[in-house]
């Protein structure tokens, strides 16, 4: 069982001077530790389901920039890039230059946005559920023709491209891995079958995860696509990881049972406090697991 460090807050410490510091200590940990991944969110206001929307958030691409030069080995990756958020043909890029300065250690990671404040609060156009999902086939498209040798234009109901040129393409082969957030049945699992090199859900209970991999297969077999051939991840949502341990391996086992390869953990204390626990106690106990 791999992890990721999901780096979801700005928080810890208060001191706006100390986040940078915070964030590169951290990050140095987990690259040296032997976390498969970093990620972080790509909000621009915090999210007012869980604290108040006011509080500190950076913005995703620069963030992972400046974790690229202090990183050797982790891959980077926002988890997930709201679709409404950049026009397609320029993520493409924006992740195609993080692949490039890291050494091929990109990830894309894409999913439908939702968080509607920050949207209308920032003037990003919010538009139905259903034309986001177009956009987003219409990106995962997108990128997979500026990953390609086609340099052609690109027409489709909400972007039209005349070119998609992307030089010097990506040092990841054959691209990139697409990771596609979410668990919703008819929409994103599909889009996953048809596009994606990895899933992402919440791994809430065993259950719902067991449910979650089981549309997914169902949408291979019609997609004519190899099930194995994904990579499945999840954000745990169980318990707290650093306060039982004990309880979170016993998770993980459950979970690399179903076919879950990657589980996001979150801090919740300082960040660099809980990235040196997860190193030293959990870390090395998930290595015999799946």
């Amino acid at each position: 069982m791999k992890l990721d460090l999901h780096y979801w807050t700005f928080s810890n410490p208060a001191d706006t001077a100390a986040i940078g510091p915070t964030l590169a200590e951290t990050a140095r940990i987990a690259d040296e530790a032997g976390f498969a991944s970093f990620t972080v969110m790509d909000h621009y206001f915090q999210m007012d389901r869980v604290v108040s929307a006011d509080e500190p958030m950076l913005e995703a691409y620069a963030t992972l920039g400046y974790l690229a030069a202090l990183t050797k080995r982790t891959a980077l990756g926002v988890l997930v890039t709201g679709v409404m958020y950049r026009h397609p043909g320029l993520l493409a890029k924006i992740v195609t230059t993080l692949d490039v300065l890291s050494g091929g250690r990109a990830r894309l990671g894409v999913g439908a946005s939702w968080y509607e404040r920050e949207q209308r609060g920032l003037g990003v156009p919010v538009v139905p559920v259903a034309e986001r999902f177009e956009r987003l086939e219409e990106t995962l498209q997108i990128c997979l023709q500026m990953w390609s040798d086609n340099n052609g234009p690109y027409q489709g109901r909400h972007y039209q491209l005349a070119e998609t040129l992307c030089v010097p393409a990506p040092l990841s082969r054959p691209h990139p891995p697409i990771v596609i957030g979410g668990g919703g049945e008819k929409k994103t699992l599909l889009l996953v079958a048809k596009y994606g090199d990895a899933c992402n859900i919440f791994a809430t209970t065993p259950e719902d995860v067991t449910h979650k991999l089981d549309v997914l297969r169902r949408h291979c077999d019609d997609e004519g696509r190899d099930y194995a051939s994904i990579t499945k991840t999840a954000l745990y949502a169980g318990r707290t990881v650093v306060d039982d341990p004990d309880a979170f391996v016993a998770d993980a086992e459950q979970y690399a049972k179903l076919g879950i390869e990657e589980l996001g953990v979150m801090p919740d204390r300082n960040p660099v406090e809980f990235a040196t626990i997860v190193a030293e106690r959990i870390l090395p106990r998930l290595s015999t697991i799946g």
